[in-house]
């Protein structure tokens, strides 16, 4: 069975940095678009950056020149470095990826929690 495994969450103070991984294992063939969603308190999962396969990014405006989506394909990981860092962005961060295994579907990491201090 395929799972994505998030680390690298916690505590920061407003202006931070933090990096957040996540790594895919199990039968994997390979794997298409990797992204990073995030869910604050009483708000809907929101979509915060992708990648492609080919590398191709697509970020939410409000993270646009603060957070960088990287991704290591022979590591099946994906990164979100995350600097300059708002109360606002505090929420759990799901990390998501399109993995063709014995099926082709989308699998969810269980999140890791970011919170920012003001």
């Amino acid at each position: 069975q395929v799972q994505l495994v998030e680390s690298g969450g916690g505590l920061v103070q407003a202006g931070g940095s933090l990096r957040l991984s996540c790594a895919a294992s199990g039968i994997i063939f390979s794997i298409n678009d990797m992204g990073w969603y995030r869910q604050a308190p009483g708000k809907e999962r929101e979509l915060v950056a992708a990648i492609t396969s080919g590398g191709s990014t697509n970020y939410a405006d409000s993270v646009k020149g603060r957070f960088t989506i990287s991704r290591d394909n022979a590591k099946n990981t994906v990164y979100l470095q995350m600097n300059s860092l708002k109360p606002e962005d505090t929420a759990v961060y799901y990390c998501n990826a399109n993995i063709a295994t014995i099926i082709t579907r989308s699998f969810w990491g269980r999140g890791t929690q970011v919170t920012v201090s003001s």
